[in-house]
């Protein structure tokens, strides 16, 4: 889950500019090379200014974009590299820190790191946890998520299926936080068998996505198809589920490129349906 919370307020409330907004616009616009490259940019013309706030952020922002491009591995070595800059800069249990931490935990399970990614994730819900304001409720709900996505990949399904639900009561919103909370849940029912469920889960999921603006809902394509159509297989109805794996692999393969994460699951999946 990725968070972006670095623009300044001016005197009277008004948003003001900060050198990380254009790397920011071009992420969020889905431009992840661009926004890369930007980011990058910025980093290296404040990276001799002592103490600055910028150019580490603006490293964090290009290991986001690095592993929405499924450069994973980058990403990873980035997060590894920024991590003690973040914990002299801004403190251990700062937002910012645990932002890194929680994104870095993240990027590790599309390396199918997934017990790093759960311990990590499940350390960063505890220091969340410590802490006060809204900031560290949406850093615990992310990292939150990470655990569950881990949590299910690892095969714990019932565990995962209880800190979804857990989460999804403690949030009313329905924003990109719910939505991929939902689509957390509908993987752990999924992987016990509970097709018909997730498949439930999964609409919901999915009414909910059509209803987010485009900038919350471009991280998440093709993972709304992907849910519907694994429950659907499960309830062995192949026919209807193969257009929706087809249609997640083509729009994955234009967002973020043939080495993501997610463009493999719905490769793998649309392979298990033709070798059915």
């Amino acid at each position: 889950m990725k968070l972006f919370r670095w623009s300044g307020r001016g005197e009277a409330g008004r948003a003001t500019t900060t050198p990380l907004d254009e790397a920011t616009a071009l992420y969020q616009a889905g431009r992840y090379a661009e926004a890369e490259a930007e980011a990058r940019s910025v980093a290296a013309a404040r990276s001799r200014r002592r103490n600055d706030t910028y150019a580490p952020l603006a490293l964090g922002i290009a290991a986001l974009a690095a592993g929405a491009q499924g450069r994973h591995a980058d990403a990873v070595t980035t997060y590894d590299a920024l991590l003690p800059t973040f914990g002299r800069i801004f403190g251990a249990e700062h937002p910012q820190t645990l932002k890194l931490r929680s994104d870095r935990g993240q990027a590790l399970s599309s390396l199918a790191r997934y017990a790093e990614c759960e311990a990590e994730c499940a350390a960063v819900v505890r220091a969340a946890a410590r802490g006060t304001g809204p900031d560290m409720l949406l850093m615990a709900t992310a990292a939150r998520n990470g655990q569950i996505y881990a949590l299910a990949a690892l095969g714990r399904h019932p565990e995962a299926e209880a800190l979804a639900r857990e989460a999804l009561a403690a949030r009313r919103a329905p924003d990109r936080f719910t939505l991929v909370l939902r689509l957390g849940l509908a993987r752990s029912l999924n992987g016990q068998g509970r097709h018909e469920e997730a498949l439930e889960e999964a609409e919901r999921a999915e009414t909910l996505c059509r209803r987010l603006p485009q900038d919350q809902r471009r991280p998440e394509t093709g993972a709304v198809e992907l849910a519907v159509a694994t429950a659907l297989l499960g309830l062995g109805r192949d026919a209807e589920a193969r257009p929706l794996v087809a249609a997640a692999q083509e729009a994955c393969l234009a967002a973020f490129g043939p080495a993501h994460r997610r463009t493999a699951e719905a490769e793998a999946l649309l392979g298990r349906i033709d070798g059915a």
